[in-house]
């Protein structure tokens, strides 16, 4: 599946409402995440990787609902029998709530829904998801979860037909937008051109400036998103990730994506704060290079998860998001099997932003 043509623009959009998208430290009502079932993510290891899982899910609970996404009745039990184990509770009241809502895979960050806030409320962004530019077969369910979640939550949904992934984006919530050139790869909307995907981004999640980063780490396979390159942290305020070792592969793009970073200006002619995290070691897994970066962490109400990977870079990572985040609790997650999936902690969670 890919866009050829420029589809026309919901009318009204998003936008013409006051719909924007907030930043991810903006209060959340609730963080959706998919259970780990597809062999095709983890080959064998499924069941390896459910700790990182209940770890993410009971950090999270201590600040927000979290939705958790089973494949059907008899998943959703055992699941639920999986978290009484762990002495979570799903129950009426419960923090975690168990829904059934199928999948093709666990990445809900770049299938789910990007949902935006006006001051009368929350509405679903709706987008084309196709596996990364037609990468993976996935023959249809991921693309039904962004209208199906809007139903459950009683949501306006607006029908946005290009490709986007949610990790390919990142926002301070005020307009500003960073990217990279995964968004103008022919894999995705090759009919469409970079002001018309811009127009797109506008319009349906209030985008009013964009911040264009080039290439991705090794071994991301979604052709280079933003959340494992650069983040914001406030509204002039993004961390990036940088590579010390000159004979590193990751050494020249992260160079020049902090080269751009301190180029740019802001329409107000406004320079942007950025602060570096480091990268770990390599993480190699059957001789390949994993997409480990410390960039992939999560934004809870009450927690910041961080993706770690047994690296002496952990702590330096952990203590320099801390500061920027005083007030929530840094929760290193041992991402070392989830990243062999090509991922890790913001890639398998979706927020969904409280409401005015």
């Amino acid at each position: 599946m890919r866009v050829t043509t420029a589809p026309p623009l919901p009318n009204p959009t998003p936008q013409a409402l006051g719909y924007r998208m907030p930043a991810e430290w903006e209060p959340h009502q609730a963080t959706w995440l998919t259970w780990p079932h597809c062999d095709d993510t983890w080959p064998g290891e499924v069941e390896a990787v459910v700790p990182a899982y209940l770890a993410m899910i009971e950090a999270l609970r201590s600040g927000e609902t979290v939705y958790v996404s089973t494949l059907d009745e008899a998943h959703c039990e055992a699941v639920r029998e999986r978290l009484r184990e762990a002495n979570i509770a799903t129950g009426p009241g419960s923090t975690v709530q168990l829904h059934v809502l199928p999948t093709d895979d666990e990445w809900i960050r770049d299938y789910g829904p990007l949902v935006v806030r006006n001051h009368n409320g929350l509405a679903v962004t709706d987008w084309l998801f196709n596996a990364w530019g037609e990468k993976y077969d996935r023959p249809g369910p991921n693309n039904t979860v962004s209208a199906a979640i809007a139903a459950r939550l009683n949501l306006p949904r607006f029908d946005c037909p290009i490709v986007l992934e949610g990790g390919s984006i990142d926002v301070n919530g005020q307009g500003l937008a960073l990217t990279t050139s995964c968004l103008l790869h022919p894999n995705r909307n090759p009919g469409l051109s970079q002001a018309e995907i811009e127009t797109w981004l506008g319009e349906g999640l209030g985008i009013e400036e964009i911040v264009w980063l080039g290439d991705g780490i090794v071994g991301d396979d979604t052709d280079g998103h933003i959340d494992d390159l650069t983040r914001f942290v406030a509204p002039d305020t993004v961390v990036t990730v940088v590579e010390v070792d000159p004979t590193d592969a990751n050494y020249a793009p992260l160079r020049e994506n902090r080269e751009r970073l301190r180029r740019y200006r802001t329409r107000s002619a406004s320079p942007l704060r950025v602060i570096e995290l480091p990268m770990p070691a390599p993480v190699l897994h059957k001789g390949e290079r994993l997409p480990a970066s410390y960039a992939n962490f999560y934004l809870g109400n009450a927690v910041l998860l961080l993706p770690v990977f047994a690296d002496p870079n952990d702590a330096v990572a952990e203590e320099r998001l801390q500061a920027l985040f005083p007030t929530r609790r840094v929760v290193p997650i041992d991402a070392r099997l989830l990243v062999r999936g090509r991922g890790a902690c913001h890639c398998l969670t979706q927020q969904i932003p409280a409401s005015p």
